[in-house]
């Protein structure tokens, strides 16, 4: 029986990708570069901002990563003003929280977003102390895929890695939940597709926030 459950949230709780796209091109755009489709922007996201600038540097062809370090400040200066612009929750998924409220089912968010940002997407969306936990990329904490920051939250809400279930949309997430010994669910409506998630092996696979509905329902019934 699962008592936790832990979220991604860029791809997963929420729609984010046309503020990262214009953010990251808001910042190309200082070095006369860019700018980057929004498709393509949904390959180098979730591993960090730090990442996701060097990702769209190299495909914008600054190989040698010339402007990286310029960068990095520009781009946290635009994405603590923009962070917000058209972010929504996918369908489906304000039935899916509520749903585990019902039930009794903590619930957490766990981000490769910086800290501020990630609090600032969930409070604004869903208001303040909606989850049990939110926790962002912050110092002395080892980004995702490691699992130390989802194995955290399982130790500040007092519930075993076994009892938590995982939901996120990239490779990333899959491995951060496996690492952490804790059976995960490959979002289909995120940023990445089907082969990616498969992959690495998750639990389950879900292509609507109802399907994670009946997962629970599995696990109740034992079935």
């Amino acid at each position: 029986m699962y008592r936790l459950c832990i979220f991604d949230l860029d791809g997963t709780l929420l729609n984010t990708i046309g503020a990262l796209t214009y953010v990251t091109n808001e910042t190309l755009a200082a070095f006369g570069l860019g700018p980057v489709p929004q498709e393509e922007m949904k390959h180098m996201v979730g591993d960090g901002y730090r990442k996701q600038v060097e990702r769209s540097l190299r495909w914008c062809g600054d190989e040698t990563l010339l402007h990286y370090e310029e960068a990095l400040p520009l781009y946290m200066e635009n994405f603590s003003r923009d962070c917000m612009r058209g972010v929504a929750p996918y369908e489906g998924i304000s039935e899916l929280l509520s749903f585990l409220k019902e039930r009794g089912i903590r619930m957490a968010v766990f981000s490769n977003k910086p800290h501020a940002q990630t609090v600032k997407n969930i409070e604004t969306i869903f208001g303040r102390g909606y989850f049990d936990a939110v926790r962002g990329e912050q110092p002395g904490t080892p980004k995702k895929p490691a699992p130390d920051g989802a194995l955290l939250i399982c130790r500040e809400l007092g519930v075993s890695p076994e009892e938590c279930l995982y939901l996120g949309d990239t490779n990333t997430d899959m491995r951060t939940g496996a690492a952490a010994g804790m059976d995960t669910v490959g979002v289909l409506w995120g940023f990445r597709d089907r082969g990616e998630l498969e992959a690495f092996h998750p639990r389950y696979l879900a292509a609507h926030p109802s399907e994670v509905e009946a997962i629970f329902r599995a696990a109740e019934s034992g079935t």
